[in-house]
């Protein structure tokens, strides 16, 4: 009789009780899943972020895209760097540093994402 009160959809703001698969989540997810697949998820995630960016509903949900976009072109760019400094052993202390930074990146993306909370500078190269 007194049941939680949801705005219709499910996994709106009166939802507290579930897992919300919005779409920049979904992308979060398909970054940290890159780790365990090789990076095939990644791609995945890259290609999904590139054509919801143009179908978004959602005010919020623009910054993720932007942060997510960026995330996976810097990290692309900066892998790239990483193994060509792997001759001269530098690159190996570079790929580490890179995947904390994606992960992290991902992780907050997540986070925010369930909140439906915009994230706060989303053109930085930090966190």
């Amino acid at each position: 009789m007194n049941e939680p009160t949801t705005n219709g959809t499910g996994n709106g703001p009166g939802n507290n009780a579930g897992f919300d698969f919005n779409q920049p989540t979904i992308i979060s997810l398909c970054y940290l899943g890159g780790f365990l697949s090789g990076g095939l998820t990644s791609l995945v995630g890259i290609v999904l972020a590139h054509v919801w960016q143009g179908d978004n509903q959602e005010p919020w949900a623009a910054s993720h895209f932007s942060y997510l976009i960026r995330t996976f072109w810097i990290s692309f760019i900066g892998g790239i760097i990483a193994f060509v400094l792997m001759f001269v052993f530098i690159g190996f202390l570079l790929f580490p540093l890179l995947a904390v930074w994606v992960g992290v990146r991902s992780v907050m993306s997540l986070i925010k994402a369930q909140k439906r909370e915009p994230m706060p500078e989303p053109e930085t190269l930090l966190f």
